[in-house]
Formats: structure tokens, sequence, C-alpha cells
């Protein structure tokens, strides 16, 4: 079996499935990953044991991290952080998902891996991307994916009861991690080529934008809809978890929670909501007892967020903690001020010279939105490609007259 990675070495210090996704996908082209994990707690999606699991075997954690090696790492302490470059001297490639002041406090950002190795190719996986007042929130991609980018308003009905969920656990970390693994190869490829290397960017929204591309295309040029998604109720996905479900506003739209540690985020969100009685209620002072009290929580948390609007919770919430979306249509995507902040929308010149608007690709290297040209008219380039082959122009004239190019 072919495998095109083969003698490439990434170094991966990330959890949970977006970005780790990249580095599974890049042991079966041949790569040889090495998993950074924390040395007492592990990866933190090891301790969520709410899924299928038969001995060793959890596809939560089997799915992202197939074929790697791991190695426990404290990377606070000077000896793990210490092995951790020794590790990157020999690397081609540094990934991770951590964010900023994570890896500010950790020393894990680009000069401080090129300090050991300056020909790495580095590489981040984010929720919301480097820039703009969101770079540092994290997010999964029910929320940031699915969710901010326009998957759920595109397929929820007008009539319907709920805001219609992913189709499948991992959706957008599993499409964001073959993204990743895409930039990855691109990124070495280049190095291979020109001796230059990368630092290389891919967020759930940049993935999640451009897998709406074609209808915020549409919206662009059209004028975007304004409607907002008519439902009438709020829907909870998760049992036993009142910060994890689809929130109705006042006004019709939605607001949604994903935040699967909900005893940690708990009273951050009664504090955003107004529910600061809630705090020391005895039914939510404890993990067991707020998930034993779910739908008590739950319900005050819709009936708060049903008191006023989608634009008033849309501001209101930005400083809160934990992970959450407002369910956007395009008009409210387009105008999103975290996809200008990444350069997530470009600006283009048609064929006719009117500019136009669209969705860059995922992927960004060196801190640079992807610069965007439009697509060819039919057969514009025939001419061309085949001088550059050396034909004359006799020949391309004999062609056409054969049949043979357009």
């Amino acid at each position: 079996m072919h495998q095109p990675m083969a003698g490439v070495r990434m170094v991966e210090v990330a959890q949970f499935t977006f970005t780790p996704a990249a580095g599974g996908v890049l042991t079966e082209w041949g790569a040889d990953v090495i998993k950074v994990e924390h040395a007492e707690a592990g990866d933190a999606q090891r301790g969520m044991v709410n899924h299928p699991k038969d001995g060793t075997f959890q596809p939560l954690m089997d799915h992202p991290n197939r074929g790697k090696r791991s190695i426990g790492l404290d990377l606070a302490t000077p000896g793990g952080y210490e092995i951790l470059l020794e590790l990157c001297r020999d690397a081609d490639v540094f990934l991770t998902n951590f964010l900023p002041s994570a890896r500010a406090r950790l020393h894990l950002d680009v000069d401080d891996i090129r300090k050991a190795n300056p020909d790495i190719i580095y590489v981040r996986g984010s929720a919301h991307g480097q820039r703009g007042p969101w770079a540092e929130k994290g997010g999964y991609d029910g929320s940031a994916f699915w969710c901010r980018m326009g998957s759920a308003w595109g397929v929820t009905p007008p009539d319907s009861p709920r805001v219609v969920t992913m189709p499948a656990g991992a959706y957008g970390d599993s499409t964001g991690g073959m993204t990743i693994a895409g930039g990855i190869a691109a990124a070495l490829y280049g190095r291979a080529t020109t001796g230059q290397t990368s630092v290389v960017d891919v967020s759930l929204m940049s993935v999640g934008a451009w897998a709406f591309a074609l209808d915020l295309g549409n919206a662009a040029l059209t004028g975007a809809s304004k409607t907002p998604i008519p439902l009438n109720q709020t829907m909870m996905n998760t049992v036993g978890n009142p910060t994890v479900g689809h929130f109705r506003t006042s006004d019709g739209r939605w607001i949604n929670f994903t935040m699967p540690q909900a005893f940690r985020y708990f009273a951050d969100v009664c504090r955003h909501l107004g529910l600061d009685h809630l705090i020391d209620d005895p039914r939510f002072t404890t993990a067991e007892n707020l998930r034993a009290n779910a739908a008590d929580a739950g319900q005050y948390i819709a009936d708060a967020i049903a008191g006023n609007t989608y634009a008033h919770w849309n501001e209101h919430l930005q400083t809160m903690e934990g992970p959450w979306a407002p369910v956007q249509n395009p008009h409210d995507i387009l105008n999103d001020p975290q996809m200008h902040a990444n350069g997530y929308l470009t600006t283009l010149t048609d064929s006719e010279g009117t500019p136009r608007q669209l969705v860059t690709n995922p992927v960004q290297f060196d801190n640079t939105p992807p610069h965007t040209r439009r697509a060819p008219l039919f057969a514009e380039h025939t001419d061309t490609l085949l001088h550059e082959l050396g034909h004359t122009d006799d020949t391309i004239i004999k062609l056409k007259i054969d049949g043979a190019i357009t």
C-alpha cells in the first residue's frame, strides 16, 4: 500500500477530535504521529465515557487517534518541556489546538517551537480562528461549525419545533480534521519544493463557512435573507446536561449552548442570564445534583433566554466562558465580525469587472487569508496552455478545426 507520508514525523499537542483527527488521517498516509498527552490526565476526551466502549477500544478516542504513538508529558515542568523540544527537533510538523493563552503559558507558540527546529511546519486548529474577539474562545463543531456557520439554519424546516442537529457525532470535527490534513500535506510539499516552512491555520468556522459557501455566495449576490427561523420551542439534546441544547429567544431565533462540562460552566451561565440565585440553590451546587435536576436547570435557562431577543443575547453573551453560538442565517454570517477578522470572506472581480464575495478555502498559511480568483470561463485558457506546451498558432488552429480543442 502506497503511503505518501512515510518518513514524515509529526508532534501533536492537541485534545478532543477536531485537530487530532488530522493526525489520524496522516498516520493512514504513512506518517509517524507522536501524540503528547498530559502526564496524569491524558487527552481530556478520554474521560468522556458516555460513548460506546469495548475493552480499550472507544470510537471517540480511536477515530481521531488511530495509528499514533502516545507519550505522557507534563509540559509545565522543565523536564517535560525539554522532551517536547527534543521530539520537535527531529519532526516535520507540530500540531496543536491549544488556545492562545495556553500556548503562551506553556511556551508552545511558533517562535518557541522554532527555536528547537526552525524548519518545522507549525499547525493550529481552532474553533474561531487566530484573530478577532473570539480567538480566545473554545468551541465544538456543534456550535462553531454547525450553528454559527449556517448548516443548522439551512437544514431546519420553517415549521420545525427544534433546530436540526448534526447528522452524526464529530461530524464537523471529522470534516475539519481532513481539512487540516490537507493543509499539512500542502505545507510539506511547499517546503520540499521551495525550502520555505509555513504556519497553517484551520478553524471550525472556516470549515463550516466553506461547507456553506454556495449559499453564502448566492446570499451576497442577491441580498441575504434576514428572515429568522420560525421555531416555537426549546429542544434539549443531552439528557442530564442543561447546558447543551438550543434555546429560543423572544423573537423566534435560537441560541446554542454546547458545554459538555455542565457544572464547570453553570455558575457563569447563571450570571449571564440573570439567574444568580440558582448558583447556591442546593439542587445545583454539585455536579451530581445538577445532573439529577438537569430538567429544572434547563427550564430556567430556556425561560431566561426566551425573555429577551436574539440581538440582546448575541451581544450580552459575548463574555460568557462556555462554548456557545448564535444559530445564524446567511445574512448573519456575512456580517459576522469574526468572519471578516480572519479573512474567511474575500472580494474578487468577475470577468465583467464586478466585485463579488466568496468564502475562502478553510486552510490558511502564515497568518494570511488565501488569495481567491474567479473561475475561468469555458475554455478560456486553451490557447495560453497550448502555447506553454510549445504549440504554434497554426497547430492550434488545426486542432480547433479538427475538433480536438475548443
